[in-house]
């Protein structure tokens, strides 16, 4: 036992400067996203190449397919794509969280809820966004943020109320429920403090999903239209010219994945360490 303490002892410290680290690294894309319109170099929609020039003189990773600065177009595409995912999320947990928590405490409900979701969980992902957005009057970027949230939300409310279910039979709940406590008092003051884990790594990964929704979207111009600047819609115009500038297609492709993976491996490294070190 005494052999195996200084280990445990280390492990948060240990966890805590892996999470800095991680933290760091995904901000620096972040804040090149946020404040990317701010550094371009070129307008977004004057030629300044011939099309899909390769790098060089006024264009760092060359032109598009009309010859405008591919560096300026990926600065620029990336702000309304967080800003949608994260509204996203947002939406999709707080959603999942009240109706999961509530749904454990009141059976009835919680039936209610499970078969509701199995139904939606049903449908295909890509046949409900298309139902959704071209429902949608005018379309556009809203309607897929709608869709995706839509789509969210019954997957979420099943995490968290599996997540929830044995909190409901512990002796807090019941003493609670004894005091005669309200049901949303038991959900956020005795179930949700003890979620914490769960719905921060639901947060991280309702977002993660939010950017492939929307770029799957935007990919097949069910949301942003041309002439935006967006990186799934960069990725589909000009892929007719990979040939001739791949960074034309190459760079907003790896601006998506870089900020996936970076605020997928952030929201893990932040969770809560449920894990008991030493049993006493």
């Amino acid at each position: 036992m005494t052999a195996t303490l200084p280990a445990v002892a280390h492990r948060p410290a240990r966890r805590g400067k892996a999470a800095a680290a991680l933290v760091v690294f995904a901000v620096v894309p972040l804040l090149l996203a946020l404040a990317g319109p701010l550094i371009a170099p070129h307008s977004i929609d004057t030629p300044v190449t011939a099309p899909f020039a390769t790098p060089g003189d006024g264009a760092l990773l060359g032109g598009d397919q009309l010859g405008r600065d591919v560096l300026s177009r990926v600065l620029h595409g990336g702000t309304l794509l967080i800003a949608g995912a994260l509204l996203v999320a947002v939406a999709v947990t707080l959603t999942a969280t009240v109706i999961g928590c509530i749904a454990v405490l009141r059976p009835a409900v919680g039936r209610v809820v499970e078969r509701s979701a199995d139904i939606a969980i049903l449908l295909p992902p890509l046949l409900g966004i298309m139902l959704i957005a071209l429902a949608w009057p005018g379309g556009g970027r809203w309607a897929v943020i709608a869709a995706a949230t839509a789509l969210g939300v019954p997957y979420a409310v099943r995490v968290v109320a599996a997540a929830a279910s044995p909190l409901a039979t512990a002796g807090y709940v019941e003493a609670a429920l004894a005091r005669g406590e309200s049901t949303p008092y038991i959900a956020l003051r005795e179930i949700l403090p003890n979620l914490r884990a769960t719905v921060l790594t639901l947060f991280g990964l309702r977002f993660v999903e939010a950017v492939y929704v929307i770029s799957m979207a935007g990919f097949l111009q069910i949301g942003p239209q041309p002439p935006a600047s967006d990186w799934s819609l960069m990725v589909r115009e000009n892929a007719s010219g990979i040939l001739l500038n791949p960074w034309a297609v190459i760079a907003p492709s790896l601006a998506i994945a870089l900020l996936a993976v970076t605020v997928n491996l952030v929201t893990v490294s932040l969770a809560p360490d449920t894990t008991k070190a030493v049993t006493r």
